[in-house]
C-alpha cells in the first residue's frame, strides 16, 4: 500500500518528539561523510566537463552510474535499496 501524498505532522508527546528529533539527527550525521564525499566527486567531473545529468555517485565503485543501477546496489554483497 503506497502512503498517502499529503505529508501529515506525527501526533507525538514531547518526550517521543523529542527522542525522535534525536535519531533523526544522529541517522542524518551518520550519511554526512558520504554526502560530502559524493558532493567533492560531483564538483570535480562536472569542473572536469563530464557530463553527470541523471548518474549518482556509488561509493562502492567509486564511479558515476545511473540512478536506477545504483539504487539496484553495485556491491553484490548488498540488496540495496531497491528491494528494502
Amino acid at each position: 500500500m503506497k502512503s498517502s501524498p499529503i505529508k501529515l505532522k506525527q501526533k507525538l508527546s514531547p518526550k517521543a518528539s523529542a527522542a525522535k528529533k534525536k535519531r533523526d539527527l544522529a541517522a542524518a550525521n551518520k550519511r554526512a561523510p558520504l554526502r560530502n564525499e559524493s558532493q567533492i566527486a560531483r564538483r570535480a567531473a562536472i569542473k572536469a566537463g563530464r557530463d553527470i545529468s541523471g548518474m549518482d555517485h556509488d561509493h562502492y565503485t567509486n564511479t558515476f552510474v545511473p540512478s536506477s543501477k545504483n539504487r539496484g546496489g553495485m556491491n553484490p554483497n548488498t540488496k540495496g535499496t531497491k528491494n528494502e
